[in-house]
């Protein structure tokens, strides 16, 4: 079905080009993932230039992407995702547009305008002290179903290193701008394949902690730790990891989710996810107890 495989580790910083950002591809088979420099001799990526990557990848390949951010926020556990609110999104479809609408006025993809709104500011716990009164630690059902090996931090969160909410309000821009010519795992059915690029949400950490690697303090960028969570996930050493070594080992982790998408793809069972996922969203790889596949 796939032909090329991409890990993108993923950054909601406010500004054009992050440290933060990193991209892996891997072909069919098992060769290790190569690391992809930014495009245009740039230093580091941008948010748009990973987008644009994955367009131009698409028009040769059929591509299965996985970014690090979560592409919609809780909605079960209290039936919206913005509950007390009109202004809830029905569908993560609209979730994706109020988003990028309320931060219109940012640019280079960056959400945290939807902080200064007096309705929807409410829900997130935002820099320089902004906790909304009504943030709460909400966690999707896929969270839950990953917490016996990684568990996320709240999507609703936008502070400190756990603040995974910056990324993925910058994440759910870029979908917005995407959902007409990517199928958006769990969203829309990808059986037809009529395009050419799938998106899925992944979570390095998850995938290292699965291959029995603590993923704290850098310790999964030794080349060690790399080459047993590549055997893990069907892939062949590394011979060296010079090439390595990002802040916060976003090298490490894209390239594992690049070998964690390919060794997924071909296992029926990690597309099957449950009713839930079809608001939510769902982890690439977790596994559901559930057995009731929307």
């Amino acid at each position: 079905m796939f032909d090329l495989f991409v890990g993108i580790d993923w950054s909601g910083a406010r500004g054009e080009f992050h440290r933060g950002i990193s991209v892996f591809a891997a072909d069919a088979g098992d060769k290790p993932p190569d690391i992809i420099s930014p495009p245009c001799g740039a230093s580091r990526w941008s948010r748009l230039s990973v987008m644009d990557y994955l367009r131009q990848m698409a028009k040769d390949r059929h591509v299965l992407a996985g970014i690090d951010f979560a592409f919609a926020h809780p909605f079960c556990d209290e039936g919206a995702y913005y509950p007390q609110t009109k202004m809830s999104p029905a569908n993560p479809r609209a979730l994706w547009q109020m988003v990028d609408n309320l931060n219109q006025e940012q640019p280079y993809l960056y959400g945290g305008g939807i902080w200064d709104n007096p309705e929807i500011g409410r829900y997130y716990n935002a820099p320089l002290g902004r906790k909304g009164m009504l943030f709460s630690s909400r966690r999707r059902q896929t969270e839950h179903e990953a917490r016996p090996i990684k568990s996320p931090s709240p999507t609703f969160n936008c502070v400190g290193p756990a603040g995974v909410g910056t990324g993925s309000l910058a994440g759910m821009r870029m979908l917005n701008l995407l959902a007409d010519e990517a199928h958006i795992w769990p969203f829309s059915d990808t059986s037809e394949m009529s395009a050419r690029l799938t998106l899925v949400e992944i979570f390095p950490s998850y995938y290292f902690a699965a291959a029995g690697i603590r993923p704290i303090n850098q310790q999964q960028a030794t080349l060690p730790a790399l080459n047993q969570a590549l055997a893990f996930y069907s892939s062949a050493p590394l011979d060296d990891i010079s090439h390595l070594g990002g802040p916060d080992a976003d090298d490490a982790d894209a390239l594992i989710s690049a070998a964690a998408l390919r060794h997924h793809t071909n296992d029926d069972s990690v597309w099957q996810v449950p009713h839930e996922g079809a608001v939510e969203g769902w982890i690439f790889g977790v596994k559901s107890a559930s057995e009731k596949p929307w």
